[in-house]
């Protein structure tokens, strides 16, 4: 009786949703935020480079984050395809995190040194050159267009604010970094680290 007077209120039932919904998150996902494994970076993990910044930033506008995950789940199936599962602390620096949920291609996550620089460049201009069922759409702009370097100092700037460990030589020297590089170059760079600190052995 007392479920059918709920259910039958929505000015009641709104709000008690809220209540739980919110009890949930504070027991389910804030202790995440101070657990040393979430919070604390794999041994090895660096800050990517300016460079590496700016192909990150390429990898979202192009919206490669909607077809490719980079998160490998710790399940047999996906650990003989794509390598080591993957973990959090691999992430501590990443802002925002490209996870994932849905794979039209495959997982990304330990694609770094899986194949040469020069597969890559073949893969991105026409990526039927190198797999001829790829239904993956081809990005030839890269290899004509240069890095807009207008910001390429502040983003290393924003990122240390929210705790990436750039040095102001870092920030400094960003802009000579990438200063007349193709935003080929620059995809490419950041595709090659992906998931290199922790061994991808198959």
């Amino acid at each position: 009786m007392k479920h059918e007077l709920i259910e039958k209120n929505l000015g009641l039932m709104i709000p008690l949703i809220i209540v739980a919904i919110s009890f949930g998150f504070l027991v389910e996902v804030v202790p995440l935020f101070f657990t040393k494994e979430v919070t604390t970076p794999v041994t090895g993990l660096k800050p990517l480079t300016a460079l590496e910044i700016e192909g990150r930033d390429i990898y979202i506008r192009e919206g490669c984050n909607v077809c490719h995950t980079q998160m490998i789940r710790p399940f047999r199936a996906e650990t003989e395809r794509y390598g080591h599962y993957s973990v959090a602390g691999e992430s501590v620096y990443e802002h925002p995190f490209l996870w994932g949920s849905k794979r039209t291609g495959p997982d990304l996550a330990r694609v770094g040194g899986r194949y040469s620089d020069a597969w890559h460049r073949a893969h991105l201009y026409d990526p039927r050159d190198v797999v001829p069922e790829s239904n993956m759409p081809a990005f030839p702009w890269l290899f004509t267009a240069k890095i807009n370097t207008a910001y390429t100092a502040k983003k290393l700037e924003a990122l240390r604010l929210v705790g990436v460990p750039y040095t102001d030589a870092d920030i400094a020297g960003a802009v000579e970094q990438v200063e007349g590089k193709y935003e080929i170059e620059a995809l490419v760079a950041y595709l090659q680290q992906l998931g290199t600190v922790i061994s991808s052995k198959r």
